[in-house]
């Protein structure tokens, strides 16, 4: 896996509109080539450093996604927080005239945290915890309501759309490196409480019954794994926008790899979203060259029909 990633980080560094050699890739790193330094550094860095970043956070959304609602084609997007973010998004760009990524980052982030707060909140009224279940259908019905408002603010004010398709593609193009360090501000925190859930989460997979009675607190490892996807996916959102099916493949992929063990796992999809974001990003600058196709397309492609064989062939891995 980490000799996949060094070697879809090179391709990233090489491949693009103006394509180099992996020899002055390298010059371009260690050397005193300025032209190879330019592209590399200049130009490419800052998008390989966004993928990992993103990579990381997505699959690893992803496997806490899974894990939380006990169903094995759950993604980020499942509990309202991308659709949360989309209406952010579109409402700054209508309503307040903002149209770069670094002015609606914060705008996607407090809507991915409010599209996840109602989702919980839905699910947790009423007699009983917020199980699974009631999970799954309170972030579907949240999902669906602000699609809705998205839709309906595009049709009425059609000047939005320009600008909002481009953040909705989910392209990792005209990010720059501050844009990366303002979401490692979310990322980076939702990566290390993800982590330490770990353990919790294992005792979770046995059972609501059988982790209480292994002492699990299951509304607060609940409420805290839900932290952590809001964090990682609102960061992730708002820097690239929204980005489907790595969230949804990598920890099938994961545990295909190191099994059920969270402990594992957990670590295990960082580096397999790292991997297919990149390599999805790189496949996106290839396949319409000179021209570019944005990394959250290609995923989307590429993931769908991974989903159907996964359901077909009945190997949705066990949680």
């Amino acid at each position: 896996m980490v000799i996949g990633i060094l070697l879809a980080v090179v391709a990233g560094l090489a491949i693009g509109t103006n394509p180099i050699s992996p020899v002055r890739v390298l010059a371009g790193l260690f050397g005193d080539d300025p032209e190879a330094r330019t592209v590399v550094i200049g130009n490419r860095m800052p998008r390989v450093v966004l993928a990992i970043v993103i990579g990381a956070a997505l699959g690893l959304a992803g496997h806490l996604m899974q894990s939380l609602t006990r169903n094995p084609l759950a993604d980020p997007g499942l509990l309202g927080i991308q659709a949360g973010a989309s209406a952010a998004v579109v409402s700054a760009i209508a309503f307040f005239g903002i149209t770069n990524p670094g002015g609606y980052a914060w705008f996607a982030l407090v809507g991915a945290a409010a599209g996840a707060l109602v989702g919980y909140g839905l699910a947790a009224v009423g007699r009983g915890s917020a199980s699974p279940v009631r999970l799954i259908l309170a972030g579907t019905a949240i999902s669906g309501a602000l699609y809705s408002y998205v839709s309906g603010v595009l049709i009425v004010q059609p000047f939005t759309f320009s600008a909002f398709r481009f953040w909705e593609i989910g392209s990792l193009t005209t990010r720059d490196l501050s844009v990366t360090g303002g979401v490692l501000w979310f990322v980076v925190p939702g990566i290390l409480l993800a982590l330490a859930l770990a353990a919790p989460l294992n005792g979770l997979a046995l059972g609501h019954e059988t982790a209480i009675a292994l002492g699990v607190r299951t509304v607060r490892t609940q409420v805290l794994a839900l932290v952590a996807v809001v964090l990682l996916t609102g960061g992730a959102t708002a820097a690239v926008g929204p980005v489907a099916f790595i969230g949804l493949a990598v920890p099938h992929l994961s545990r295909a790899l190191v099994g059920p063990d969270h402990r594992k796992g957990l670590p295990m999809s960082i580096l397999a979203g790292i991997l297919m974001l990149q390599l999805a990003d790189v496949v996106g600058r290839v396949i319409a060259w000179p021209q570019e196709i944005g990394a959250g397309i290609v995923a989307a492609v590429v993931g769908a029909p991974v989903l159907v064989y996964l359901v077909r062939t009945g190997k949705v891995g066990r949680l």
